[in-house]
């Protein structure tokens, strides 16, 4: 039965789609049945794994909102183990359609529910926000990667993001755990990013994951042509970095490559 792993932070800017889209990419190259579900209404995920947003007709808001079957909307990607549900704009008004909905927290775990079993992995990439689509992201998770970027204001809304996390453990999710914290855009040349990196580890210690996120063009340039990092260059530094990252969280929850 799959592992469901947010990635989340109401702070913009801090990597979660590159997280979320490249941590597919590369639990796939491991051979580990990976699901990838875009629920950003910005839709970056879904592109930047090769599929236009606008041409698009049924994505998880449907599913959410209207009850379709998430197995009819599940696109391929061009890695062999890395599957996608796509996001678009209309997500942005699910959160109001869905208020007077029964159980309206739950509409991602019941969505997900059907194909949980088909897959290693499923990654929810979350919107910047802490509004009703990612506390249903949150509510459906066994875990949530929470990236943080080596910038001044790192640390800006991790306490909120935190407190929102232990009222979901205590109403909605009580198996919900921190899978991580992820260091992300760091840049060794800066005294700034080495600072953020000692106090985030200082602060949260074996929470953070080992594996640090560099600050690298190729991986930023990577979804404008429709690639993860890894199909995009497979020897950058950021693609192997996120590599890496698959393989600690592998390793931390006990799994091994699967064969074919």
């Amino acid at each position: 039965m799959g592992k469901i792993i947010a990635i989340a932070n109401q702070k913009g800017g801090v990597g979660k789609t590159t997280t979320a889209m490249n941590l597919a990419a590369s639990l796939a190259v491991l051979e580990f049945k990976t699901l990838v579900i875009d629920a950003d209404p910005q839709a970056n995920t879904t592109s930047g794994l090769g599929h236009d947003p606008k041409s698009v007709n049924t994505s998880i808001y449907e599913c959410m909102v209207d009850g379709i079957d998430v197995k009819e909307i599940i696109h391929k990607t061009d890695l062999e183990y890395l599957d996608l549900v796509p996001s678009h704009i209309d997500l942005v008004g699910a959160e109001v359609e869905m208020i007077n909905l029964d159980n309206r927290e739950e509409k991602m775990k019941e969505v997900i529910s059907d194909i949980k079993e088909l897959y290693d992995f499923i990654i929810i990439d979350c919107s910047p926000s802490l509004g009703l689509i990612t506390i249903n992201a949150l509510t459906a998770a066994n875990s949530v990667i929470i990236p943080v970027q080596c910038e001044y204001f790192a640390l800006e809304g991790l306490g909120k993001l935190l407190n929102t996390i232990k009222i979901i453990q205590t109403r909605l999710n009580p198996d919900l755990e921190i899978e991580g914290i992820l260091l992300t855009m760091y840049d060794v040349r800066l005294r700034l990013s080495n600072q953020v990196v000692e106090e985030v580890r200082l602060h949260f210690k074996n929470m953070v994951f080992d594996t640090i996120i560099p600050r690298n063009v190729r991986l930023s340039e990577a979804p404008s042509f429709g690639l993860p990092a890894i199909s995009f260059d497979a020897d950058g530094k950021g693609a192997v970095a996120y590599l890496n990252l698959a393989g600690e969280i592998a390793q931390k929850n006990d799994l091994q490559k699967v064969t074919k």
